[in-house]
């Protein structure tokens, strides 16, 4: 049968044909460098960027900053009182029903540490030793209290479900440095978020973009393993001929979605070794898994996470999610809290300081946050006797970063004497994003992508770049 040949057709098919040359050597041996052929393909940044990849440890349900990283002598010494006229009338509670909430302080004790003199409460005392390493921000803004909307502003940059995550934008724009890995890679701890998959989604984004997240048993990604009794060269062979057919018809029909299905399938089949292989800590060193505090190198654990997301950026991985929670403690704060923070305290500190041992810190972006924080007043229990908590808050709130640029040992943003508003340098949720994209070079008004007749980007119409934050 003739078919019409287009211009795009013959040289997107030439593309592909060169790719199936490639194919067998990709599917027979180890490659260290993504294939010039696949959408993961790297990519020039916009911008001389001060980092290759980012880390983002994400604390699911907002951490009590006030009971962490933010001393408020004025709010300690006015406990118990009413909150003012002033704050009440245009407070944002999510649950608080109280007429007048009362004002809480902290029993926490704080210290100044390093040079930096960061102030770190006694709950964090590994993320203290690592000060002059970090930099807080204090008056980060978020919009939304509701859990599962403020998880998709802070992962996708839009409030409602259906646009691509921060690490599939990241993913779109400079592709990825490892061949047999996804560049896109999800660990998760404790609770799940309450957006679920969609703070990894790809979105509008093309199939190829989403993240894929790692499993702490049986097989380490979904779908991965072969089947009993299946040898590798038929499998190999298997791929060949259906990815064969594939091309086929990604030729007559130019469809992105079959062209992910291609890629999908050999990326797959080189994922079989590299997937376990990363799981394998054995051949970590004892001072290593001791640093992150993992006595069981097979045991699930947030400590672990950190140490598989060191280990998946050396592998070329580009963006990693790190989720862990519960931090959502609107009651028996003072009960819950401190377990929260032994959790994972220790591995968040000795990610930083093993990346930086290693010679890895200057090329990755290290990220702590959540999607708010925590209420300078207390939340009374419905439950008879049962001690109070904190309410969520989004005018203000603490993350920290390090590496990937950033300038060691700085305090950004101060916040008002009852730690209610953020009164200098605020950091919104798009500037944060806007901020995030410019380290790896990503300029946030041209990573844009077409999407039912508009151009759509990761911040929208919004955001600024904090040029504050970089060294």
């Amino acid at each position: 049968m003739y078919t019409q040949a287009t211009r795009r057709m013959f040289f997107r098919s030439s593309g592909l044909g060169l790719a199936g040359v490639a194919l067998p050597s990709l599917l027979d041996q180890e490659v260290t460098a993504a294939s010039p052929s696949t959408p993961y393909s790297p990519k020039q940044p916009h911008i001389p960027a001060s980092a290759k990849n980012i880390i983002f440890m994400y604390q699911i349900g907002a951490p009590s900053q006030l009971d962490m990283f933010v001393p408020k002598p004025e709010l300690n010494k006015r406990d118990g009182e009413p909150l003012p006229e002033s704050y009440l009338e245009r407070a944002n509670f999510a649950q608080i029903q109280d007429a007048r909430p009362a004002l809480m302080g902290t029993p926490y004790k704080f210290k100044q540490h390093g040079e930096a003199g960061h102030w770190v409460s006694e709950l964090m005392p590994y993320t203290a030793k690592i000060s002059d390493m970090i930099s807080y921000v204090h008056s980060c803004e978020a919009e939304d209290t509701n859990h599962m909307f403020g998880e998709l502003h802070m992962n996708t940059g839009w409030r409602r479900f259906g646009r691509p995550s921060l690490g599939s934008w990241v993913l779109y724009g400079l592709g990825s440095e490892s061949a047999n890995l996804p560049g896109f890679m999800v660990l998760r701890s404790g609770m799940h978020p309450r957006s679920k998959g969609a703070n990894w989604g790809n979105g509008f984004l093309p199939a190829t973009m989403q993240g894929t997240p790692m499993q702490f048993s049986g097989s380490p990604i979904f779908n991965l393993d072969t089947p009993p009794g299946f040898p590798q060269s038929s499998q190999a062979a298997t791929v060949r001929a259906i990815n064969k057919l594939n091309r086929k018809r990604l030729f007559e029909n130019p469809d992105p979605s079959i062209e992910a299905r291609i890629a999908s399938y050999e990326l797959a089949f080189r994922m079989q070794s590299a997937a376990p292989e990363l799981l394998d800590l054995s051949k970590e060193s004892a001072a290593t898994l001791q640093m992150y505090g993992i006595t069981d190198i097979k045991a699930p654990s947030y400590a672990r996470n950190c140490l598989l997301a060191r280990r998946l950026i050396e592998r070329g991985v580009r963006f990693v999610e790190v989720f862990h929670g519960d931090w959502d403690h609107h009651t028996s704060i003072y009960q819950r809290l401190p377990n929260e923070c032994k959790t994972t305290d220790q591995g968040s500190a000795a990610l930083v300081t093993d990346l930086a041992q290693r010679g890895l810190l200057d090329d990755t972006l290290v990220i702590w946050g959540s999607e708010f924080g925590r209420s300078s007043v207390a939340q009374k229990s419905q439950m008879p006797g049962e001690p109070v908590g904190r309410d969520h808050h989004v005018e203000a709130f603490t993350m920290w970063f390090a590496g990937g640029g950033v300038k060691p040992g700085a305090s950004i943003g101060q916040t008002d004497d009852i730690g209610f508003d953020s009164i200098t340098d605020k950091y919104h949720v798009h500037d944060l994003h806007a901020t995030m994209l410019h380290a790896v070079g990503l300029d946030h008004e041209q990573l844009t992508y077409r999407h039912q007749g508009r151009d759509y980007r990761l911040t929208d119409i919004h955001g600024n770049v904090k040029h504050e934050l970089f060294a």
